[in-house]
């Protein structure tokens, strides 16, 4: 009975962090829209595209790499978070 009560506690605490995330992720998105809006147009030497196009690549790649290690043998390994502000990671691009 404790070890359900810690996982249904465990599974809560989970699902209030990527939902906080995504609330994140939502606000940050608006924030930055009218700084998207002004970059665009300045952006002369297509760096934007570039930075756009290597994120879509590793996004495929992490998809890639999700679907080859749904298949491989399960070890106990803590799950990596991105944290409370992991929506802001998105600020980086902005150097």
């Amino acid at each position: 009975m404790q070890r359900f009560i810690v996982q249904v506690a465990t599974t809560f605490i989970g699902d209030a962090a990527a939902l906080v995330n995504g609330f994140g992720r939502i606000v940050t998105h608006f924030l930055m829209a009218p700084v998207e809006r002004i970059a665009s147009p300045c952006d002369v030497a297509g760096i934007l595209e570039q930075r756009a196009a290597r994120a879509a690549e590793r996004e495929r790649m992490k998809h890639a790499w999700r679907r080859l290690s749904a298949n491989a043998p399960k070890l106990n390994h803590p799950r990596r978070h991105r944290g409370l502000f992991g929506c802001l990671r998105a600020l980086g691009e902005l150097t």
